[in-house]
């Protein structure tokens, strides 16, 4: 952390170009320790700075993790063409600092999805090479058989990948449900997956990133928080 011109800390934290940021401290919408500051070029310390803007407090943060509880009919988008983007469940100075969302849940999936503007840290999320396990539930339309889970379990050839892709765990919940661990990532994997082994998910939910689970985040569905360095911790491979 470092010493910054109020400006400066405000255009960092997504409320807009520097001139708009002087314009907002020079008419006395920011204040800081109960404090009114009205002169752009104040400096502080960004280690631990608590800040008011048109009354809502704010913590200075030189990236952002979030956790999202997605909802359906939210496309995991900057750009969003046929439903809403995830960014709009988020205040607006998240998009204005490129807060992006770490990979993608289908439109219509719901379920624990991580965002972020530290380009590092999406990349290692991302990457294959962490292996970082993801789990899933899915309600299917067909029986969920000993013969479904041993095939996933085995491997299940999809048209455009060389090579059969597996479960690392996949376990029976009820007569049409399943929870099924992944680490790949493809484009429609689970959905893809249950149909080459002759079923068809009908809802999908993503409840566990690494050992970060969507229930010991207490979030609604369209509902984010920002991650705890605990929490960080907990977005690792099982290795």
């Amino acid at each position: 952390m470092s010493k910054l011109t109020l400006d400066r800390i405000l255009q960092s934290q997504g409320f807009g170009a520097r001139k708009w940021c002087r314009n907002l401290i020079e008419d006395g919408e920011v204040s800081i320790a109960g404090e009114t500051v009205d002169d752009y070029r104040s400096e502080f310390e960004t280690s631990d700075l608590a800040f008011e803007v048109y009354g809502d407090e704010w913590l200075y943060r030189e990236h952002v993790y979030i956790a999202l509880n997605k909802p359906a009919d939210y496309e995991c988008s900057r750009k969003p063409s046929h439903h809403p983007g995830v960014l709009s469940l988020l205040p607006e100075q998240f998009s204005l600092r490129d807060v992006q969302p770490v990979g993608r849940l289908d439109n219509d999936t719901t379920g624990l999805l991580l965002m972020s503007d530290d380009g590092a840290f999406i990349h290692a999320q991302s990457s294959p090479k962490s292996h970082i396990p993801k789990v899933y539930v899915a309600t299917t339309h067909g029986a969920v058989t000993s013969e479904l889970v041993a095939k996933l379990l085995d491997g299940v050839k999809l048209n455009d990948e060389p090579a059969p892709l597996a479960a690392l765990v996949c376990n029976k919940l009820a007569e049409h449900q399943l929870e099924i661990v992944l680490e790949q990532g493809k484009y429609h994997q689970v959905k893809r997956m249950l149909a080459a082994a002759d079923n068809h998910c009908i809802v999908l939910k993503r409840t566990q990133i690494g050992k970060l689970t969507l229930d010991a985040l207490e979030l609604d569905e369209g509902e984010w928080c920002h991650l705890s360095a605990e929490q960080m911790a907990l977005l690792v491979s099982d290795e």
